[in-house]
């Protein structure tokens, strides 16, 4: 049997990871995360959410480290103050926004403790409304809260057009902004160094844990950059091939308790 690396702190996306499809946190992992504090090794979120809609996993998961919203690019207290924000270049939301409306893509912008959107009615809003537990605001032009933007996001049932977006922002941005497909329909554009893989380095220094001693637990394009960064990861069994060839195991899926057994056969090294 292959001796597990020791592991100081789990690192884990929420949606299609932590949480199943219809958002609910298991029994099971809540005490998968109960387990690993009683072994002494730490538990931190990272989600393309913002930090508020986080809020409800805070109490039953006890969490007590610092929280990464907007894909690290706002890291907040478990009492939801901020410890950092990274914004996007104003030049960078600008372009952002204007290729995704040449994409013909529903656009939603993240500023502050804002949430606005061009069509309360568009693909995906109610959805995000139920999933974080607050409402957006409409409005016609995004104006000022382009200086200010922590996240831009296109969105579009289109799944192939969306592999074009992500691909064509990437180019159109290079290195002046990170973007990323945190669902399949949804592209996450954020400042440069708010990534997962940024989440983890932030982590490593405000934590003082290596990074070869944290596990990192996803499902998407985007949390490959955790991955590559950490000293063990497990997708979920849903993930797509790519995202599955970039992790050190796969467990089953966020609909089948994938987080809970990872947690159990990887890091706790407990049959199930």
């Amino acid at each position: 049997m292959n001796e597990r690396p020791k592991i100081s702190l789990v690192l884990a996306d929420v949606d299609g990871t932590l949480v199943t499809k219809e958002k609910v946190l298991t029994e099971r992992a809540i005490h998968a995360v109960r387990t690993l504090r009683e072994r002494g090794i730490k538990f931190a979120l990272t989600s393309g959410r913002p930090p508020k809609g986080m809020n409800m996993l805070i109490e039953p998961l006890e969490i007590d480290t610092p929280i990464a919203g907007f894909n690290g690019g706002l890291f907040v207290k478990p009492d939801l103050t901020i410890i950092e924000a990274k914004t996007l270049p104003a030049e960078s939301a600008e372009k952002t926004v204007q290729i995704l409306l040449d994409h013909k893509v529903d656009v939603w912008v993240y500023s502050g403790e804002d949430w606005l959107v061009h069509d309360k009615d568009a693909p995906h809003v109610a959805r995000e409304q139920w999933t974080v537990k607050f409402g957006p605001k409409v409005v016609r032009d995004f104006g000022e809260a382009l200086h200010s933007a922590v996240k831009i996001v296109g969105v579009s049932d289109d799944l192939e057009l969306m592999k074009k977006v992500e691909r064509d922002a990437q180019d159109a941005l290079g290195e002046t902004a990170s973007a990323a497909r945190s669902q399949p329909y949804y592209l996450d554009v954020t400042h440069p160094q708010a990534n997962k893989g940024g989440v983890v380095e932030s982590l490593t220094r405000m934590l003082g844990i290596p990074a070869s001693e944290i596990a990192t637990l996803g499902d998407q394009p985007n949390d490959v950059l955790m991955f590559r960064k950490s000293g063990l990861s497990i997708a979920m069994g849903q993930a797509s091939d790519e995202v599955k060839s970039q992790a050190t195991h796969v467990s089953d899926s966020s609909e089948e308790e994938g987080f809970a057994k990872g947690i159990e056969r990887y890091v706790l090294g407990e049959s199930s």
